[in-house]
């Protein structure tokens, strides 16, 4: 009689991080007494259908598509994520139902293929997979090869004749059951590896002969008996259930928190496990292994890609332990399985109307499909593979620029070399994700992630071959480099998925990370050296090489464009600059939502007459310093107007603290006060004076124009002159003066008062008419209750999320990092809300601010103007929520374009 789990000498299996109970909450449907926990498909047909995606993951969905399609796939069942998020419920043990459910599917299974599960003579062995409904590459764990013990080996040798082929797929059975199911450092199993091809002078795990193998196979299991204190599990069953178990627990391990919380992936999904019968690659000169495309996800160009091994498993190929062949080149060697496995990709692609990922498995000349899913792509290839699609018929235009995620296209403006550059090129390796990267070299992913996030540097990850437990160090660095894996390993996927520049099979190049150094030939590059590398050629490149930023592709021109005919959403950008408000106009900007005039403050010349008027002790004197600063002023709004010209420019009124135009250090003020002509007694006094405990509740934003409207009415002054000196040369300027941190509707009308009167009477000195508004920042909570108050007066509101956010929570933006990591690890928040916009929290202030404001104000103009502008969830908010615009960075302007016109496309499908 099967025995349950927990009732056995159970060895322990992958810790489970004290947030797992939270991470799965979603309620299961055990309820129901003896639901269905297993689908089966084979024998051609199966259970489920490709639509089931979040009960069988995606790789059990489409497994049970294809065979239903009659492609050819080896048979077997998927146990539902329903059974995932119950063995959590109920403390990682399994429901009553499954047992029975899965004695029946094997038994299934067994008539199915004709072999015996632990039958010693023609025994049956099988992989076991995991499966969420949306794709993870490499984070949740496989075994294959499972069902092999002491007995069925020798059955197995006796039916396939070969004795090699037998003990390798034991001694990797071994190996991935020790360290996946076990915890045997995988380090151990690929030490004792090596002294065996060190022992037989094998080049490589296929040139080891049979004895060689069966020696691997005793030693593996003396390391698991010497690590863990546990004889290897004999029984197929045993075998069986510790791997659900294992697969089951991969779903809380720490790099697939990592890489949901990356993607926005929610942790109530679980994971499915799918137990399938082997088929083996490692049969010999007929059989091989390998992933493909059916189109390029590098490029998009529409071309068959991908690789392939002979007589190899499957993780051969991904992990980088051999270095594969095109899949080009499987038209030459095997051109009938190459005809059939393009006839079945084309076949997919249409079926699915997207681009298939497939693995695939040739066993003795037969070909088997193990997996299809939707390809993960650059954004490059996944602009290009939307236009064509329509271009093909496949899509309507709707539904290509929903296929494209809005985030990923910032990729498309990632850097580039410059092509005057003259680089040196000491190594070339495989491109696996274009664009390029300059950084210092690291070694570990944890160096990456202190490097990057604690010093704030540029590092490339340099790595032998990447694991999925350096997912943080890759997240942190601008770069990935390998020696070794093909265009489909590990970091090639994950790489493209981020958008990272990667450059991956780099064989010139020899890793030494425990010395810290790499070598080519006689050259050595250690630690924090400086290197370029270049994606889309894979060459590595010594030294800080310039980069040139990226120009938009026709194809990308194509989709923003049938966006902008989507989109209700106008979208403005941040911009302080006439350069940046120039890059913004060729991004397909519609006007500046937020023009920071502090910004312009920091220049050398302007700087010390900055400090002049700080140091003011009256009116007059601060006065005389203000006009000094005027003609700067005024220069830099000419700038932007006329780079603007016909659009409309916002303008925001000084807002920091004027601490921060001040030194700090003793040393500083010093020179500061030399420079200045004054005492630095008088200096440090001024300092010590602005100090604040909490200078972002201090005097600063509107306060200060209040306290100082000297200072409104510089700054008022120099827009409006700007402004007029333009429209009296025939340039059509639209100026928008924003007065921030308003918290009560009386801040507003004095320093409203102070703008009009000067616009009044530039406006009369140039005798032009010039049309402006004044409105306000909604940052302070009180701003947002009291709106329709302050919208009697503003005649636009531009929501600042990044301080309202700060209000609204009680967060310091400085000091948040202190605590994020832990409330993002254990789910307290789903995200850091500077990024994503806490749409249940500041998005009810948000409602309620746009709801009041436009009851006093019908036509009230309303947009965004924090980091949030170019995000695309909180675009989405903003569009539900009726805003005018948003409005972000230079460079995110597309990303917001398309999000804003996929906002309208959900809203119609909801």
């Amino acid at each position: 009689m099967t025995k349950k789990p927990g009732t056995t000498v159970k060895p322990k299996t992958r810790a489970v991080r004290a947030s797992t109970p939270r991470a799965i909450r979603t309620p299961s449907r055990r309820a129901a007494g003896q639901a269905k926990s297993i689908y089966r498909f084979g024998g051609g047909r199966a259970d489920g259908r490709s639509g089931m995606k979040q009960l069988l993951g995606g790789k059990g969905a489409n497994l049970a598509e294809m065979t239903n399609l009659g492609v050819p796939v080896p048979p077997g069942f998927t146990i539902t994520t329903d059974v995932c998020r119950t063995f959590y419920e109920l403390g990682q043990r399994w429901p009553e139902r499954l047992e029975p459910q899965l004695a029946q599917a094997l038994q299934w299974l067994e008539r199915i293929a004709q072999k015996g599960f632990g039958d010693p003579r023609n025994p049956l062995l099988v992989s076991v997979r995991s499966g969420s409904a949306v794709s993870m590459p490499g984070m949740m764990d496989t075994i294959l090869n499972l069902g092999l013990n002491a007995k069925t080996v020798q059955g197995l040798i006796v039916k396939t004749e070969s004795p090699r082929f037998a003990y390798d797929a034991y001694r990797r059975f071994i190996q991935m059951f020790g360290n996946v199911v076990l915890q045997v450092e995988h380090r151990l199993f690929e030490d004792a590896l090596a002294r065996q091809r060190a022992k037989h002078g094998a080049a490589t795990d296929a040139d080891l002969p049979p004895d060689a193998l069966k020696s691997l196979v005793a030693d593996y299991k003396t390391l698991i008996k010497t690590h863990k204190g546990l004889d290897f599990p004999e029984d197929p069953q045993e075998q069986l259930r510790l791997a659900v178990n294992a697969v089951f627990q991969s779903w809380n391990n720490e790099r697939a928190n990592v890489y949901r919380r990356l993607h926005d992936i929610p942790h109530s999904l679980g994971t499915a496990v799918t137990v399938q019968s082997m088929v083996f690659g490692n049969m010999g000169k007929r059989s091989l292994t390998g992933v493909c495309f059916t189109r390029d996800p590098g490029s998009g160009e529409r071309a068959f890609y991908g690789e392939y091994l002979v007589n190899a498993q499957g993780e051969d190929v991904v992990a980088g332990i051999r270095t594969p062949k095109p899949i080009a080149a499987l038209r030459t060697e095997f051109p009938a399985i190459y005809e059939q496995l393009y006839r079945i990709g084309q076949r997919l692609e249409r079926y699915f109307t997207e681009v298939q990922d497939m693995e695939f498995t040739v066993e003795e000349g037969v070909l088997y499909m193990l997996q299809t899913r939707t390809g993960k792509r650059t954004a490059r290839a996944a602009v290009q593979f939307a236009t064509d699609f329509v271009q093909e018929r496949l899509l309507s235009r709707h539904q290509a620029l929903l296929r494209v995620d809005a985030e990923q296209i910032d990729q498309l403006l990632h850097p580039t070399i410059d092509p005057k550059a003259t680089p040196r090129v000491i190594a070339k390796g495989l491109p696996a994700s274009p664009g390029a990267a300059v950084g210092k070299v690291v070694f570990t992913a944890h160096r990456a992630v202190e490097l990057a996030e604690e010093a704030a540097e540029r590092v490339i990850l340099v790595r032998e071959e990447t694991s999925p437990e350096d997912i943080e160090g890759m997240a942190a660095a601008q770069g990935i480099l390998t020696a070794r894996g093909g265009i489909t390993s590990h970091a090639a996927v994950v790489g493209r998925g981020m958008g990272k520049c990667c450059v991956v099979g780099c064989t010139d190049i020899t890793v030494r990370e425990d010395e810290r150094y790499f070598k080519v030939g006689d050259l050595i590059v250690k630690e924090t050296e400086p290197i370029t590398i270049n994606g889309t050629t894979g060459e590595v490149m010594l030294g800080e090489v310039p980069l040139v930023q990226p120009q938009l592709t026709s194809s990308f021109k194509r989709l923003l464009a049938w966006a902008d005919r989507v989109r209700r959403l106008r979208v403005r950008a941040n911009a302080d600059t006439p350069h940046d408000a120039k890059v913004a106009r060729e991004f397909g900007a519609e006007g500046i939502g937020l023009c920071r005039t502090e910004h312009m403050f920091f220049g050398e010349e302007r700087l010390p007459v900055v400090r002049e008027m700080i140091l003011a002790k009256d009116p007059a004197a601060r006065k005389a310093a203000l006009t000094k600063l005027l003609p700067f002023q005024k220069e830099d709004f000419l700038g932007i107007f006329e780079a603007m010209k016909g659009l409309p420019v916002t303008v925001r009124l000084l807002d920091p603290p004027l601490h921060e135009f001040l030194p700090n250090t003793p040393e500083d003020q010093e020179r500061v006060a030399q420079q200045l002509g004054i005492e630095a007694r008088a200096l440090r006094e001024t300092v010590s004076g602005l100090h604040e405990l909490n200078p972002m509740l201090g005097h600063r934003g509107c306060r200060l124009g209040i306290t100082y409207p000297e200072i409104n009415e510089m700054q008022a002054e120099a827009v409006f002159e700007a402004a007029c000196e333009l429209i009296r040369d025939g340039v059509k300027v639209i100026p928008e003066v924003m007065i921030p941190l308003v918290g009560h509707p009386e801040e507003f009308r004095i320093a409203k008062r102070t703008i009009d009167a000067v616009a009044r009477a530039v406006t009369a000195r140039y005798r032009v008419a010039c049309p402006y508004l004044v409105g306000t920042m909604i940052e302070v909570p009180r701003a947002a209750l009291v709106a329709a108050a302050i919208a009697a007066e503003a005649e636009f509101f531009s929501f600042g999320t990044n301080d309202l956010t700060q209000m609204t929570f009680g967060f310091s933006r400085d000091d948040i990092g202190k605590f994020l990591p832990h409330y993002l690890k254990h789910a307290i928040l789903p995200a850091d809300p500077f990024m994503k916009l806490d749409q249940e929290g500041v998005g009810a202030l948000i409602r309620l601010g746009i709801q009041q404001g436009r009851a006093a104000r019908r036509q009230l103009k309303v947009g965004i103007c924090g980091e949030h502008g170019g995000e695309p969830s909180s675009i989405e908010f903003c569009h539900r929520a009726g805003m005018d615009y948003v409005s972000c960075s230079p460079y995110r302007v597309p990303v917001a374009r398309l999000a804003a016109a996929q906002a309208v496309l959900r809203g119609k499908k909801s």
